[in-house]
């Protein structure tokens, strides 16, 4: 009898991008990718603070570049991507959120925000797999969304509105793509702990509505998406495409 064999975690030999990699939940993917053995490739809009990751990485003997560009700028996105080796993976941590009450919005605010976590990211997924399909190879392409991309929250209506609309592409992309090998899928945080969330964390009514939301009753660190980032892209994730995977520590199960 021949036992079955786990697949494997690891990444050598692939090449990933990830977008908004300077801090937070980016550094945290990019740093999990490239201990699996990836290549990775950091994009920002900061080349200073990408040099500084990028140094810091590769002396801790990891494999890492810099690439700087927008993620709000197509053109750009595309000319970059298409000017290097396709990337097998490709991590989108790229986000902005402007909260505030709904009946507040501007239109300035509501632009801004849909500009970068939905316009930015569906091209920059679009602009990788283009790239794949023509080379044709297969891949795991990531968008970090939200748990606010499953429920309503407090000053969020802008900001869920666009992880809603993110996951529904991802979806549709992982259909439309799936012959090619090509795998689309979603990771949906709960509140994690970066200097993007600070201003949240400061609120101490906030952060009691929030510790009760979390049914494991904590909140979430950057090392807590660096597992569910290298499972996905990896061939243990395989037959998974147009998931959401939840790193809520609870808070949509009821």
């Amino acid at each position: 009898m021949e036992l079955p064999r786990p697949p494997s975690f690891r990444l050598d030999g692939k090449r990933a991008l990830v977008a908004g990699a300077s801090s937070g939940i980016g550094l945290a993917a990019a740093v999990a990718l490239a201990q699996a053995g990836a290549h990775v490739a950091l994009a920002a809009r900061s080349a200073d603070r990408l040099s500084a990751t990028v140094d810091t990485l590769t002396r801790a003997g990891l494999s890492g570049e810099a690439l700087v560009f927008d993620v709000k700028d197509v053109e750009a996105i595309e000319t970059t991507i298409a000017s290097h080796v396709p990337f097998d993976i490709l991590v989108n941590s790229a986000g902005l959120a402007r909260h505030g009450p709904a009946l507040d919005t501007t239109p300035e605010d509501f632009d801004a925000v849909v500009g970068l976590n939905l316009r930015g990211a569906y091209f920059l997924t679009r602009a990788v797999a283009r790239s794949l399909v023509a080379a044709e190879r297969p891949g795991s392409l990531i968008n970090i969304s939200s748990q606010m991309a499953h429920v309503g929250g407090i000053d969020r209506a802008v900001y869920s509105a666009t992880k809603h609309a993110v996951e529904g592409f991802t979806k549709s992309m992982a259909i439309e793509w799936g012959k090619h090998g090509i795998r689309v899928n979603t990771i949906c945080p709960t509140f994690i702990r970066t200097p993007l969330t600070e201003q949240t964390f400061s609120n101490p009514d906030r952060v009691a509505w929030i510790e009760e939301k979390i049914k494991l009753g904590r909140i979430g660190e950057v090392e807590d998406i660096m597992g569910p980032v290298v499972f996905l892209a990896s061939d243990a994730a395989a037959m998974i495409t147009g998931s959401a995977l939840m790193v809520d520590g609870g808070w949509t199960a009821d």
